[in-house]
């Protein structure tokens, strides 16, 4: 009996290198080409009618210190200064123990 040929389409596309050994790593683990994760990718997309996780923003964004200005420093430490006034505060024993407790250090 005949077979007949699977047709293909090419995709290309561009990923930092980094990125692109991460994954590598994990589908060879799992004994899956890069190839076949990127169709299964695409197919959920199709039944999915979507992306197939959850996109969305972070409820907020970290702030690096090093990128403010000293009028922005100036705001953030004075809205602790008045957490600290109003009593809007955690005991560092308190704290400590809720971080163990969540990170069991």
């Amino acid at each position: 009996m005949a077979r007949a040929a699977t047709r293909t389409a090419n995709v290309f596309t561009r990923v930092d290198p980094e990125t692109k050994e991460q994954a590598e790593a994990i589908l060879n683990q799992l004994g899956i080409p890069m190839s076949n994760a990127i169709g299964m990718f695409l197919k959920q997309i199709v039944m999915q009618r979507g992306i197939p996780f959850e996109m969305k923003l972070p409820a907020s964004v970290p702030v690096a210190v090093g990128s403010m200005t000293g009028e922005q420093l100036d705001r953030e430490l004075q809205k602790g200064m008045d957490d600290i006034a109003a009593g809007r505060v955690i005991p560092a024993d308190v704290l400590e123990a809720e971080m163990r407790g969540l990170y069991g250090k």
